[in-house]
């Protein structure tokens, strides 16, 4: 299944649900506002649910590019493929450490303690 066709398929699914629209109806020209008829609101929901189903954070400051439907699914397709482009955290030293399995140490002993132990014989037991 082709990406950009879920992105679109799916952004106006939600404004058609918001709006209680067939979808049919959501057209990738349509201003959000003065087609929509979206208020501050209503934006704010809908980018609520991008973020949502996309699992993107959509800053504030990035509301300004958006204006029509089609904005909205070139915003969310530039955002999946920066996500997919990034390189994978690198985990903390301290994480690192204590994933990673312990190095194997040929040819030591186990420790006096441990030896110690195994040749103990069997606590006996008591008459009753």
């Amino acid at each position: 299944m082709n990406p950009e066709l879920d992105v679109a398929a799916l952004t106006r699914a939600a404004l058609a649900a918001r709006l209680k629209r067939d979808v049919d109806a959501i057209r990738i020209q349509d201003d959000l506002r003065n087609d929509l008829g979206l208020d501050s609101l209503d934006m704010i929901e809908l980018l609520f649910k991008i973020e949502e189903v996309f699992d993107l954070e959509i800053p504030n400051e990035d509301l300004v590019q958006i204006a029509t439907v089609g904005d909205v699914i070139a915003y969310v397709e530039r955002r999946l493929a920066a996500k997919a482009a990034a390189p994978a955290p690198m985990p903390s030293p301290a994480t690192a450490a204590s994933t990673s399995p312990a190095p194997k140490r040929a040819g030591r002993r186990p420790p006096a303690r441990l030896k110690a132990a195994s040749k103990r014989a069997p606590a006996k037991k008591k008459r009753t």
